[in-house]
């Protein structure tokens, strides 16, 4: 089955969620090597269009993800623009400082407001990761949702993982980053983890 990424990280992670019953190969592998088309203003409408685009190249069985991450203080935002949040070169470097940068903003502006007798907006760190993926079987599309809610930490910390990881702190494991936890404990609670085991159980009922 083809996985329109070429996210080393999320075909890495998207293997060990399936398991051994499921053999993926990405778009590069298909002879696709130009970037599919992600203009979308919802996460659904991008998984779709990296969905379709390989069903309509390849007419073989695929799937998708688009994945954002939501900031309750920046009204939801990065989301869709979750890859590009500080430039077209998807630098998740750049990405991470430029959140944490716009959230001690809003803090100090919190703070500012409080000493003037305004009660300012709670939970500013408050955050969520949000995936839909985008399965073609025989050309019917299917949709599955997964969500992991946390908050953003004021620090970079660990080494594992990919994307936000090292500033995103799941409510599952509060002491830590997603990229300081092991790969097997962020896959039990993943976003795309949620959504990629209901496309499996959705699969093997179908295959019955």
């Amino acid at each position: 089955m083809v996985f329109a990424t070429g996210n080393s990280g999320k075909l890495r992670e998207a293997s060990e969620i399936l398991g051994k019953g499921f053999e993926l190969v990405t778009p590069a592998q298909m002879g696709i090597k130009e970037d599919i088309p992600e203009t979308g203003t919802t996460l659904r409408a991008n998984s779709q269009l990296k969905a379709d685009y390989i069903w309509n190249h390849c007419h073989t069985d695929c799937f998708a993800d688009d994945t954002g991450l939501e900031v309750d203080a920046l009204g939801g935002a990065p989301g869709v623009h979750t890859a590009r949040y500080a430039g077209e070169d998807k630098n998740f470097d750049k990405n991470m400082d430029k959140l944490l940068d716009e959230l001690s903003r809003k803090e100090m502006e919190a703070s500012l407001m409080k000493s003037m007798g305004i009660t300012p907006k709670t939970n500013l760190r408050g955050a969520r990761f949000k995936s839909v993926v985008t399965l073609i079987v025989g050309g019917q599309r299917y949709y599955f949702n997964g969500v992991l809610e946390g908050r953003i930490a004021r620090s970079k910390a660990g080494k594992g993982g990919f994307g936000y990881d090292p500033v995103f702190i799941s409510d599952d494991f509060p002491g830590m980053s997603l990229a300081e936890i092991s790969e097997e404990q962020k896959n039990s609670i993943s976003h795309r983890g949620k959504a990629l085991r209901a496309m499996a159980e959705f699969l093997a009922d179908r295959n019955k």
